[in-house]
């Protein structure tokens, strides 16, 4: 049975975008008894809307850039299960939106390959571990210090790439995560995006999106691999990545499928911990 969600669904009716984050949201409650949540009423009717959020997972969906739905959750103090934006998921699957509010055969496509992936993806996601990786219970940082802010760099065991991302790889399998810098730099840190599931990732893919009141951050793979695992924790808790990015904030596992030409392009400690230190000391918010 398809997993049930509160849904939040783009209010901008104004655009295509909007229209089709509405069909998707009915086609879930449809096809999963999973209940709708009104943008425009939860604003005046706060107490039976956040009994609905409360109930179950909360799936935003965005129709376009402005992330209005997500907006509203932020507002309310809303945990977010899995979100999506319309707008990128047709770029993605190089589908054109209607620039009239119009739903046609190609708004109809992604409408139901976005139904079935949401749902098809949760059934997926039941069966797979929690974690593959054996993690060191004890990891020795170096800290660098700018003003007020502490930013740490795990010294051994841990490689990088210059998007502030790292990985730590035991046999095969490697656990994904950003680090201090991302998130110092993102505040705090309100959504977490996930991969799909069993997707492929290339060196330098988008391995998901978190997300603060700044800016949207694509965190960059810094191996090839199969996604293989998702940290679960950090859906309904994003802000674990701003206590610790490199424990309870990890983002993702994977299978590693081309890691002798992957290590080209990794950093060590040394290497990273240089980068950093330019960039925040050039470029600190």
């Amino acid at each position: 049975m398809s997993k049930k969600y509160s849904i939040l669904p783009c209010n901008g009716l104004d655009k295509c975008a909007g229209c089709v984050s509405r069909e998707i949201a009915i086609k879930i409650s449809e096809q999963s008894e999973s209940e709708i949540i009104c943008p425009v009423l939860y604003r005046v009717a706060d107490a039976r809307y956040n009994k609905i959020a409360e109930e179950n997972p909360l799936l935003v969906i965005d129709g376009c850039a402005t992330r209005c739905a997500s907006k509203l959750a932020a507002e309310k103090g809303l945990k977010v299960a899995k979100k999506i934006n319309v707008t990128e998921e047709a770029k993605n699957k190089n589908i054109s939106i209607n620039k009239d509010l119009r739903i046609g055969s190609e708004e109809s496509k992604l409408i139901d390959l976005l139904t079935e992936e949401i749902l098809k993806g949760e059934e997926k996601n039941e069966n797979k571990e929690q974690s593959n990786v054996s993690f060191p219970e004890n990891i020795e940082y170096e800290i660098y210090k700018k003003d007020k802010f502490i930013f740490r760099v795990p010294k051994e065991g841990f490689y990088f790439n210059e998007n502030d991302c790292w990985v730590y790889i035991v046999g095969n399998i490697a656990r994904i995560g950003v680090t201090d810098y991302v998130q110092q730099s993102l505040s705090d840190i309100m959504f977490f995006n996930p991969p799909a599931f069993d997707s492929e990732v290339e060196q330098f893919g988008e391995l998901g999106t978190i997300e603060s009141g700044k800016a949207v951050f694509e965190i960059v793979s810094p191996v090839s691999g199969k996604v293989i695992s998702i940290n679960d924790d950090i859906i309904s808790a994003p802000e674990l990545i701003n206590e610790n990015p490199y424990e309870k904030g990890w983002i993702a596992e994977v299978e590693l499928t081309n890691i002798d030409e992957d290590r080209d392009f990794l950093l060590n400690f040394d290497e990273y911990f240089e980068i950093l230190k330019r960039k925040v000391d050039e470029f600190h918010v």
